[in-house]
């Protein structure tokens, strides 16, 4: 393999954002607690020159480098731009947080940096094991996130919970990825498709790859039966952390279900179809059935997402081009919209005060009229009612699985996202119909007040105009 400049011309996003963070890491060394707002800033700055760097080294058609371990095409470019700008938005929604509790540490901020960079490693990887080394590297970030608080005993629980299932589920990924090593003689996904073309399903071991690849990913994404994990996490860690875990991971994550599936196992789709139908269906139906036991709203969310993730499974199980960008649309848009409702929970916490029930958003608009709007649009969003944009999002994931004749699949998902409108509304009833318990106001830095006001009216003017983001979405999957 030779490091040529036209070869590592394609991975500047990446070598930027790992520039940023050892920069990051070691400037942080030399300041005192007061001088930490540099760390933040830096940061940002860093995360807005790699939209620019990667618009930059963007091309038309797809660059494959590294010896095929490595594309550079239309999905990995808007997928990484929507990384950024998310990680941007869930940074300032934590700065003021972890400024109240004596957490506003440069480490977070690290970690946060190279979480984006194993998401980017994995958006753009080409071959299982690229891959995987993404996958760990963003894996090894959030578990010492979700630990950030050493004070929290529920969050030293909740992420060695996350450590060990973790463990397992890339334990099982990686005895996958061998096996279909043994039976292709390759890990590049390229290559493992063209072999598996010829071969099909008869191989026994190939059998057993696909099965542990299906389970590793899954387990990734938080589909049932292996979601255990996702609802003790989202409690247990800061919200700053559950609302950056909630949101731009979920673009990896999907961008990593379209390697290992479309690019690399792309000729056993018929096996691989049947397997996520059966992920999607429980996880639409446990996740709104259970969610709506829920009294606290992390957990509430961690559930809703369980259910997201059927819809996001929907989309890419059609095997169509309408499917994976219908699947890729809905990916932004539930990340956006999660952003925005973990956004609302930092906002109403305070010093001493963790707003994560669901009595505490009792009379929230005679407190806050505006963010009460701005909460609303995004549960709807969530929910899935017209005008806002998640009722395009879900419209266009059941369209392209009845295209492929899957009707009773969409039919699922419509019946158990009637249910799942149930506990999204309720939060609406307790904010516009009940009495507030507390009577102090909502204070936040003018910064999070704008982006967050931003955020929510996004879901209204993406629900009016969605066909510039789906043409986005069908551009970047082309």
């Amino acid at each position: 393999m030779q490091f040529e400049a036209s070869s590592l011309i394609p991975v500047l996003p990446e070598i930027f954002i790992l520039s940023v963070a050892c920069f990051v890491l070691v400037v942080d060394l030399f300041m005192e607690d007061r001088q930490r707002i540099i760390s933040y800033f830096l940061t940002q700055a860093g995360l807005l020159v790699a939209v620019l760097v990667t618009l930059g080294v963007s091309q038309p058609e797809a660059q494959v480098v590294f010896d095929g371990s490595y594309v550079r095409d239309g999905m990995s470019d808007a997928l990484k731009i929507g990384i950024y700008l998310i990680s941007f938005v869930a940074f300032l929604y934590a700065k003021d947080y972890l400024r109240e509790r004596d957490l506003f540490k440069g480490e977070y901020f690290v970690l946060g940096l190279f979480a984006v960079l194993g998401m980017m490693v994995m958006v753009s990887a080409y071959s299982f094991l690229t891959a995987y080394l993404g996958l760990e590297l963003l894996s090894l970030s959030l578990y010492a996130m979700v630990a950030f608080d050493r004070d929290s005993k529920a969050g030293s629980e909740a992420a060695m919970k996350y450590f060990v299932l973790g463990a397992i589920a890339s334990g099982m990924l990686l005895y996958g990825i061998s096996m279909i090593y043994g039976a292709t003689g390759s890990i590049e996904f390229e290559k493992v498709a063209a072999a598996l073309t010829g071969t099909g399903m008869e191989n026994k071991v190939l059998v057993f790859g696909l099965v542990f690849v299906v389970i590793g990913l899954a387990f990734k994404l938080g589909a049932v039966p292996f979601h255990m994990w996702m609802p003790d996490v989202y409690h247990g860690a800061p919200v700053t952390v559950t609302l950056f875990l909630g949101s731009a991971p979920k673009l990896a994550a999907f961008a990593l279900a379209m390697r290992l599936l479309v690019d690399g196992l792309g000729p056993l789709h018929a096996d691989w179809q049947g397997m996520l139908v059966v992920l999607a269906v429980l996880s639409m139906a446990l996740g709104n059935v259970i969610a709506i036991a829920q009294t606290n709203i992390k957990r509430m969310l961690a559930y809703s997402t369980i259910s997201h993730v059927g819809f996001i499974l929907l989309g890419i199980l059609a095997g169509t081009s309408e499917g994976y960008s219908a699947s890729m649309f809905y990916t932004i848009v539930y990340a956006i919209t999660s952003l925005g409702g973990f956004g609302i929970v930092i906002l109403l916490s305070r010093q001493g005060f963790e707003a994560e029930n669901l009595e505490d958003y009792k009379g929230l608009h005679e407190r806050s009229p505006w963010f009460a709007a701005m909460m609303m649009l995004l549960m709807f969003s969530m929910a899935g009612v017209p005008p806002t944009v998640g009722f395009w999002a879900k419209l266009f994931v059941l369209d392209a699985v009845v295209s492929v004749d899957l009707v009773w699949v969409a039919l699922v998902g419509v019946f158990f996202s009637i249910i799942g409108a149930f506990y999204y509304i309720r939060i609406v009833k307790l904010m516009y119909f009940d009495k507030p318990e507390a009577g102090e106001l909502v204070t936040a830095g003018m910064d999070t007040r704008v982006v967050l006001s931003i955020n929510g009216a996004l879901m209204l003017v993406l629900g009016l105009f969605p066909a510039g983001l789906l043409a986005l979405c069908a551009r970047a999957i082309g």
